[in-house]
């Protein structure tokens, strides 16, 4: 299962309801406090109900949605890539098809509502036969079904078993369903049973801070740590193994407790014919337990916690590098979604590029996707614009995919301007030539302000004093530093003039 889609409302800054389309890599852009950081946390609280590294309260209610009087945060994910052997009943295999628990395109869509911050309320929102002679049969005992059977004369082949009663139903109405899209309460009857069901299927999600405490504990190493354990513990020989030394040793306990019991019977037959000896069987043993504590050391048995910054969030980040490589290597493991905050947070320059290229080839292997966010315009011009997500409030809180067909022309210095106010000369030299090449810079240079600007000519060394525009002023110092008969522009004046030239290309050439 993958995610496709996630629905916010009323969860922090989201108060209205905003829609964030996924892909394998998705990754987070726009400034500080924007809401970056807001998605993962949702999720973290969506998949591992409050026992990941986000716990829900009243204070992630927006505000002003409370002030209104909605106190309830709805956090909604869509999936895909559903597997066609997912079964949801585990003593009568039935697919969430067949069982009409699939929206309107086909994909999962799971609805969790938090009233007050609380306890969450589950809801499946899928395309559901709404003919009241065959509406809410998910939420029907299986009496109930019967009586429908009953009362319509309808032929089943099995009728002590909810999915084939339901089966059986929806085929006797199929020209008259209604389908229509609705919300099923899954925490009733079968519905019930079908979301513990559909909990194993659910991918597992990780999510690394930027701002906590990363020690070899965190629940983001022991996760990585505790799959390879497990996937290791799927291996057929090894099993095997272990249920031989389990059943060895049960074999020999066993003995020990008859012989204690035959001894204690020599002394007081009454205690010791009321003892029986509980030995777990092999199959019951939970071989996992074993390797909870898993984790790394530095040199003498130093604990990654005691080292550096920068070399714990490297080591913890490598977790994730390790992965890619063994998941490439393995099949059939469960889906598994990595969320990382600021992977650039104390790395040196080459760290931070391994590190994406990492993630990129991560977010490639079957059933991984991979979420970041960044305040790195670096990163950003490491990723493609299908990648990006840019995090906007002008006119209230929009998440926007970066497309080649949002901006003039393909340029990721337009994103990170966007995202981070990042204003260089890369950019202004980019803009500056777009506007050239469309037949425009003589209009452009019509509207500015003119300052003076002294030119040495390259033969003679002559100097000329010319009136041009600052834009114009900015890119002869850019492409011709050696000339220092002129004052250095300011910052400010080159975020101006990337803002003027920003606004005539919307203007007059958009």
């Amino acid at each position: 299962m993958k995610i496709v889609k996630v629905k916010l409302e009323n969860f922090r800054s989201y108060k209205d309801e905003v829609v964030v389309d996924f892909s394998d890599l998705t990754v987070f852009v726009g400034k500080n406090d924007i809401g970056k950081s807001t998605i993962l946390e949702a999720l973290d609280i969506f998949f591992n109900n409050g026992k990941g590294a986000v716990k829900i309260d009243k204070e992630d209610i927006n505000k002003q949605s409370k002030e209104e009087g909605n106190t309830e945060i709805k956090i909604t994910v869509i999936f895909d890539d559903l597997s066609n052997s997912l079964t949801i009943d585990s003593t009568n295999p039935t697919t969430l098809q067949d069982e009409y628990l699939l929206n309107c395109e086909n994909k999962l869509e799971i609805i969790k509502k938090y009233p007050n911050a609380g306890k969450e309320k589950v809801f499946i929102k899928a395309n559901h036969p709404t003919n009241q002679n065959c509406h809410d049969l998910l939420l029907k005992k299986i009496r109930d079904l019967q009586n429908i059977l009953d009362t319509e004369n309808i032929i089943c082949e099995n009728r002590s078993k909810s999915a084939i009663v339901r089966k059986s139903i929806w085929n006797h109405y199929a020209n008259d369903l209604q389908l229509q899209e609705i919300e099923i309460d899954v925490t009733k009857e079968d519905a019930k049973n079908i979301w513990e069901q559909l909990k194993n299927y659910m991918p597992l999600y990780s999510l690394f801070q930027s701002d906590r405490k990363n020690s070899d504990g965190d629940d983001e190493v022991q996760n990585p740590m505790k799959l390879a354990v497990q996937e290791i513990l799927k291996d057929e020989t090894l099993r095997s193994s272990l249920e031989q030394v389990a059943n060895e040793v049960s074999s020999k306990l066993r003995t020990v407790a008859e012989q204690t019991l035959e001894k204690l019977n020599e002394m007081n037959p009454e205690i010791a014919n009321s003892l029986n000896p509980i030995i777990p069987e092999a199959e019951s043993l939970k071989w996992a337990d074993i390797f909870k504590n898993v984790s790394i050391t530095g040199d003498e048995d130093i604990p990654i916690n005691k080292r550096g910054s920068g070399v714990k969030r490297l080591v913890l980040l490598n977790f994730f590098r390790a992965e890619a490589e063994r998941r490439q290597r393995e099949q059939n493991v469960p889906s598994i979604i990595y969320a990382i905050e600021e992977p650039e947070t104390s790395q040196h320059p080459s760290h931070q590029k391994k590190l994406i290229e990492a993630f990129i080839q991560l977010s490639s292997a079957n059933n991984t996707q991979i979420i970041l966010t960044t305040h790195s315009p670096a990163i950003v011009k490491m990723l493609d614009f299908e990648h990006l997500k840019l995090i906007t409030n002008n006119n209230g809180k929009e998440i926007i995919n970066i497309e080649r067909a949002n901006l003039p022309y393909p340029s990721l210095n337009e994103v990170n301007f966007l995202a981070f106010n990042e204003s260089n000369d890369e950019y202004h030299n980019e803009l500056y030539g777009y506007i050239e090449s469309e037949g425009e810079l003589n209009n452009y240079k019509s509207t500015k302000t003119i300052v003076n600007y002294q030119k040495v000519n390259p033969r003679n060394g002559n100097i000329t004093s010319m009136q041009i525009i600052m834009t114009e002023y900015i890119r002869h110092q850019i492409h011709h530093p050696e000339n220092n008969n002129n004052r250095q522009y300011t910052h400010e004046e080159l975020q101006q003039s990337i803002t003027d030239m920003r606004d005539f290309i919307e203007t007059n050439i958009l």
